[in-house]
């Protein structure tokens, strides 16, 4: 029998399913709530090591993609050059004279950076190749991608018709290894190795390691100046004034402070740089003629 005093004691859901335990109404609040304590499953752990490599890898992507010509000014001897170092492994150094469709020469960098955009690629260098002729054509041997378009010049003229008779001149090539010199041309010559770009200009400024003996060290022949060495079968570094000034003086730039053993002359009060970011530098705007060949760093944009 129930006891009289006992509340009745109710279970939800009787008889619908399963048995279900049954709490009296006087003991449930005396009962403590269960709790559950959530326990998350661990976060997936990186390994240290494999992280390691990412970021390596990630650096080195970021280091891939920001290669290009190192350009700096630089004082020596009192006077400011701009100087720009490349190295052939990652900056890919060509030469151009004439539109390979229409014929139509370039004449100047501007002109050279409008007909790369037009094929989807970024000028990042270009600088005048060397010394041409009356129908600006260039003097010695010039040769674009393979195809010798001027032959090697080893005339002997009188130097003071100009500087490519300032003997000894030289080459600077690049061959299809992507190796490049610079060379007398009679030292070029004498190889006789096929070459995949290059240009004659004169005259040498340095040859192996010595000043050309034709400068004289106080000599008032004053002009912007550029010229090109290649320190090592890849890295290839090009200068010019930013003022005017003597061979000799810029012989010594070469050797001295960029430590070029061999090194060319390309041009005078004609010379300028083109740089990235930089714009130009090197001979002032209104002294700039047309250019019968120009060194290039294209990249695709």
């Amino acid at each position: 029998m129930a006891d009289a005093g006992a509340e009745s004691v109710h279970c939800s859901g009787a008889g619908r399913g399963p048995a279900q335990a049954c709490i009296d109404p006087r003991r449930a609040a005396t009962i403590a709530p269960m709790r559950t304590t959530f326990r998350p499953r661990p976060a997936f752990r990186f390994p240290r090591q494999a992280l390691l490599l990412a970021l390596l890898a990630g650096a080195a992507g970021c280091s891939a993609s920001s290669r290009g010509p190192v350009s700096r000014e630089l004082s020596f001897d009192g006077q400011t050059y701009r100087v720009v170092t490349l190295d052939l492994k990652h900056d890919p150094l060509s030469l151009h004279w004439r539109d390979p469709v229409s014929g139509d020469a370039y004449g100047d960098i501007e002109t050279l950076q409008q007909w790369g955009e037009a094929r989807g690629q970024r000028l990042l260098f270009a600088t005048n190749a060397g010394i041409y002729d009356r129908q600006n054509a260039p003097l010695g041997l010039y040769v674009e991608d393979g195809k010798t378009r001027v032959p090697l010049n080893m005339a002997h003229g009188n130097p003071a018709a100009g500087n490519f008779s300032l003997l000894p001149n030289g080459v600077f090539a690049i061959y299809p290894d992507g190796h490049a010199a610079v060379r007398t041309s009679a030292e070029f010559k004498a190889d006789a190795k096929p070459v995949r770009w290059s240009t004659q200009s004169g005259p040498m400024l340095v040859i192996g390691g010595q000043l050309n003996p034709q400068f004289v060290d106080d000599s008032g022949s004053l002009k912007w100046r550029s010229g090109v060495c290649a320190k090592s079968p890849t890295e290839v570094v090009f200068a010019v004034s930013e003022v005017p000034v003597n061979f000799h003086g810029f012989a010594r730039l070469f050797r001295d402070k960029l430590g070029c053993r061999d090194a060319l002359y390309l041009d005078g009060s004609i010379s300028q740089i083109f740089v990235e970011g930089e714009g130009y530098a090197g001979a002032p705007a209104f002294l700039v003629k047309p250019y019968a060949g120009i060194f290039a760093v294209f990249v695709p944009q």
